[in-house]
């Protein structure tokens, strides 16, 4: 009997433990990059650069603002990332047993890491939403501020006063911008990964380094226009008559392009790479350090 239940649950484990890890691991590495974040969205919505942004916040509002939305923003990896490091591993798995153990080929890595990044944007939208909003509270008027305690309370006063489809306001610039990040973040890693070993000959500690620095870039480049775009959408507010300034992701990539240029869609793209790249960069050290704990117990 003790066997069959060890058994049991050495078949469950496996595959629960990708999506267990990385939501650990995307959830260690948010504690340390919120403050970065914070100061990213506060840019996007027009506050100024990086240190004014920075020096303001903390002058007015105090060092925990940098923690705003921080509940929020670990609800967001424990959907978010635990799906899309969870899928993207069962998803490669598949596709490895299907080319006959194999390694696969860059294309289709990029096809897993797209669909994993969908999957993961259409769990993690809700928590992405109470994120972006308990960030961008503080820009508001005073009249107009929404005052969510933390991401449950978030989320229950959207749903109270706006419906359960309100959840996933904004859901389609955000499986688009996670799709583009996967996408980015993946390929250009394992290339990366490919050069700094093979060609440079470089050890294990500055290859992940120098990988993850190059995975952020080209992930911050391929995702912030939709992040942009998701960012507007989901802090937008109706005016006196009750008109929303877009009607959708398009409409607003329209209104951006044609007020601003294309480099408007890249506003805050210091900061929101410095903030991508080390949290790939830790995410993927994390997992590292996890999985060998793992080991060690036997796991």
């Amino acid at each position: 009997m003790a066997e069959e239940k060890k058994a049991q649950a050495s078949g469950v484990w496996p595959k629960v433990k990708p999506f267990a890890n990385g939501g650990a691991s995307g959830m260690l590495a948010t504690c340390v990059i919120q403050p970065i974040d914070m100061i990213k969205v506060r840019i996007q919505l027009g506050q100024g650069s990086a240190a004014t942004v920075a020096k303001n916040m903390l002058r007015e509002e105090g060092f925990g603002a940098f923690y705003k939305g921080l509940s929020a923003g670990l609800l967001r990896q424990a959907t978010y990332t635990t799906a899309r490091l969870g899928s993207f591993k069962m998803l490669t798995n598949k596709a490895i047993a299907a080319n006959d153990g194999k390694p696969l080929p860059l294309y289709q890595k990029a096809l897993c890491g797209l669909t994993a990044g969908a999957i993961g944007a259409c769990v993690g939208s809700p928590a992405d939403l109470a994120l972006i909003r308990m960030q961008a509270d503080a820009t508001l008027p005073a009249a107009q501020r929404r005052n969510y305690s933390n991401a449950f309370h978030a989320l229950y006063r959207i749903v109270a006063d706006e419906g359960v489809l309100a959840l996933w306001k904004g859901a389609g610039p955000t499986v688009v911008r996670a799709m583009a990040l996967n996408m980015g973040m993946l390929a250009s890693y394992d290339q990366s990964v490919e050069f700094f070993k093979d060609s440079l000959g470089l050890g294990e500690v500055a290859t992940v380094l120098g990988a993850s620095t190059v995975s952020g870039f080209f992930a911050s480049s391929c995702s912030l226009p939709f992040d942009y775009v998701k960012t507007q959408i989901q802090k937008m507010q109706p005016d006196a008559e009750g008109k929303y300034p877009y009607s959708g992701s398009l409409d607003c990539a329209m209104k951006t392009l044609k007020s601003g240029g294309p480099f408007k869609f890249y506003t805050g793209f210091p900061v929101y790479c410095v903030r991508i790249a080390p949290h790939v960069m830790m995410t993927w050290i994390f997992l590292n350090q996890i999985q060998k704990a793992e080991k060690k117990l036997g796991l």
